[in-house]
């Protein structure tokens, strides 16, 4: 599979502190009938770490049934390789097409614990694996050479790269580049930063908001242009993230019961809830 163009990263649904399979079920097929390039059951959208090894290798197997032909990658991040590896195996007997891998942890990793993370996940299983660079919630941030020495690893296949304005990320992308082989592909997260590292040329997007509104999120990356949605990254910023803005829009549009996370996590107060339904309607207008 190609890991280019846009990623849709989905919630996953909870009631009564449970997995909804069912509603989980019905966003993965409204997701299926739009254009996303594949979809990542389990990124931190999908609340990965919540959930226990079983809740994981459920949420995989629902994603890879209802997902038609859109390829399925599947988050496996978390504290102890030996998990880490039990994840992506039971992500791989799901039919899972690649693995979403974030350097979790609980004491501070350094670099070659980083990469004897990657290495020995790598060595486990046959599935291309996406570097998912996640420094707000891993306390660990790569650096271009890094980014490097990991993609020598056998079935490393794309970065996940923390988004940046334009010049910085035009910056980054060359430098990674001079770095890492062809056949890796450099995508970003962050989707305020959408248009800047669009235009500054990354491969693809792996998207908070096409996991819930996929036809806007393609919009938007076709068009280069997220001038309208200001506010949505503002409310995204005040947030925290944007977990709980798409758990909020899930739940308006009954796709998600109320309460959709997992526990101890709230979701947006009521004063959020009604700013961001004036800013749907203002986009939809």
């Amino acid at each position: 599979m190609q890991f280019t163009g846009v990623s849709a990263f989905p919630l996953t649904p909870f009631v009564d502190d449970r997995i909804d399979e069912g509603a989980y079920a019905g966003l993965i097929q409204h997701l299926a009938r739009s254009d996303v390039s594949s979809i990542t059951s389990l990124g931190s959208t999908g609340s990965y770490a919540y959930l226990s090894s079983a809740e994981r290798a459920a949420a995989v197997s629902i994603a890879v049934t209802n997902a038609g032909t859109t390829p399925v990658l599947a988050g496996i991040g978390a504290t102890r390789t030996r998990d880490v590896v039990e994840n992506a195996a039971s992500a791989a007997e799901a039919g899972a097409r690649g693995l979403l891998l974030a350097a979790v942890s609980y004491q501070p990793l350094g670099d070659d614990e980083v990469f004897g993370l990657f290495r020995d996940v790598a060595a486990s299983t046959d599935l291309p694996i996406v570097v998912y660079d996640n420094p707000r919630t891993t306390g660990y941030t790569f650096t271009p050479e890094m980014y490097a020495r990991v993609s020598e690893l056998p079935g490393i296949a794309s970065l996940k790269v923390p988004g940046r304005p334009l010049d910085e990320a035009r910056d980054l992308l060359q430098r990674i580049r001079s770095l890492v082989p062809e056949h890796v592909s450099v995508c970003f997260s962050g989707d305020s930063f959408a248009t800047d590292c669009r235009a500054a040329g990354y491969d693809g997007w792996y998207s908070v908001l096409a996991g819930t509104l996929p036809d806007l999120a393609l919009a938007t990356w076709d068009s280069g242009s997220d001038d309208a949605l200001q506010p949505l990254w503002d409310l995204y910023t005040e947030a925290g993230g944007g977990l709980r803005v798409m758990a909020a829009i899930a739940e308006r549009k009954r796709w998600a019961a109320p309460g959709s996370l997992p526990r101890p996590l709230i979701g947006l107060s009521g004063e959020q809830r009604e700013r961001l339904v004036r800013i749907l309607d203002g986009i939809d207008s």
